[in-house]
């Protein structure tokens, strides 16, 4: 087992300065944009202003005398691959039992140094990209490129024929045929999408399986409680996760939370429906960050769900406690739910707060198993904790590709339908 990794928290700040000191400089090979010309175009104005004009422009030509020496792109590019093989191997020795997964997780400076890169700004741009139309002599060559690439099934889609899709965009939110995903009836609880499950399984003491040995706080991801008798509870204290997860159980004694994540890669079918029958009373939406939620990255995150930013839907079924949360990633800063006009992800103006509540009080949203629930830009993660009685079993695995419609979790001697056989349905579904 790898020793605990020291960290120094007064160093911090450094190690972020020397990082982008790095890569700026790596990238840095065309002199009119150099360091140079940011100082003697953009600081030295700012900084000499009120001075001696003649000092000034002896001070410029004295910059100009220097030759200014920028790293090689490919020491940066080299730096770069260099940290990325060495998250890596750690993840492998994680996945084989050689290292603890918590110590393949990044630091605190390499989250916050990610964080700064532009990525909401770049997926607005990808976003505009998408949603531009394409010639018709284009379309077939350029969005076959992307159907290729990404293995997608166009046999599936209600309409086959590349030339129809305008833009990326359009093929990105395609729609299928009729009867391309039929629904379990034998089941409690169907996936909302295509995709991989990434983790399943109760929830402990108010902790949220990100991936395997790396959790996050239920409290911190939804919110405080202002949906069940016991809300609004606002809990500040660690030890109160536990509370927090108490209130959302209408049966503490007889049920349990359980909870199920599901990556929708890029070559996904990228619409997502609802999984079981439902009220919907409640909606919070929490402007985050747009981190890549690849699970290569959610094994180096800690909290990526929690500082993503994310649209969580509140409701009942008939066991209790249900919600739904779809989170935003890189180049998925798009989220539409059909029943919520209202929403606007991505959005400058919704930056300034923590989160922003919406009730359906005075009309609850019903759903029922696989009626349409919303769709993303691109692909990227659906979140499900919900209340159901203990003994309740999962029909899936980690890593296990799910079509939307198939069965995720069955209650033992209790089936929505007797037409598949439900004594057979006990373990995963292949």
């Amino acid at each position: 087992m790898a020793s605990p990794r020291i960290k120094f928290p007064h160093v911090k700040r450094y190690k972020l300065f020397i990082f982008w000191s790095a890569i700026i400089l790596a990238f840095t090979e065309i002199h009119q944009f150099g360091p140079r010309y940011l100082l003697e175009c953009w600081i030295l104005p700012n900084l000499f202003f009120d001075t001696n004009i003649m000092a000034q422009s002896s001070f410029k030509q004295y910059l100009r005398s220097l030759r200014w020496t920028p790293i090689p792109v490919g020491v940066g590019l080299a730096l770069i691959a260099f940290q990325q093989f060495r998250h890596t191997r750690k993840r492998e020795a994680a996945r084989l039992g050689q290292v603890d997964p918590c110590d393949c997780l990044a630091d605190e400076w390499e989250v916050e140094a990610y964080k700064l890169l532009p990525l909401r700004q770049f997926s607005k741009a990808w976003g505009w990209v998408n949603g531009l139309e394409l010639p018709e002599w284009s379309r077939k060559s350029v969005l076959g490129l992307y159907v290729r690439t990404f293995g997608c099934n166009m046999a599936e889609a209600e309409v086959e024929d590349l030339g129809k899709y305008r833009c990326l965009s359009e093929l990105f939110r395609r729609s299928l045929k009729e009867g391309a995903r039929p629904i379990d009836p034998s089941a409690a609880l169907v996936s909302p999408a295509d995709g991989k499950i990434m983790s399943f399984g109760t929830v402990n003491c108010g902790a949220l399986d990100q991936v395997k040995g790396v959790s996050y706080s239920l409290r911190k991801f939804l919110g405080p409680n202002c949906w069940s008798a016991g809300g609004p509870m606002v809990v500040t204290k660690r030890d109160d996760d536990d509370c927090f997860h108490r209130t959302c159980l209408s049966d503490g004694e007889n049920n349990a939370l359980y909870q199920c994540v599901v990556y929708l890669a890029p070559g996904d079918y990228h619409r997502f429906h609802s999984c079981v029958d439902w009220k919907v009373a409640f909606r919070r939406h929490f402007p985050g960050e747009l981190l890549s939620v690849n699970p290569s990255i959610a094994a180096w995150v800690r909290d990526l769900f929690v500082l993503n930013e994310r649209v969580s839907y509140v409701g009942k079924w008939k066991y209790g406690f249900f919600s739904m949360t779809a989170v935003g990633a890189t180049n998925v800063g798009s989220i539409q739910v059909y029943f919520d006009e209202e929403l606007k992800t991505n959005d400058a103006s919704t930056r300034k707060t923590v989160f922003h509540d919406k009730y359906f009080d005075d009309r609850l949203v019903e759903l029922s198993r696989g009626s349409a629930f919303g769709e993303f830009n691109l692909g990227s993660t659906i979140v499900l904790v919900f209340e159901a009685p203990k003994g309740t079993k999962a029909c899936v695995e980690v890593g296990q590709q799910v079509r939307m419609g198939q069965a995720l979790f069955r209650i033992p001697h209790s089936y929505v339908g007797k037409t598949l056989d439900e004594t057979q349905h006990q373990g995963p579904q292949r």
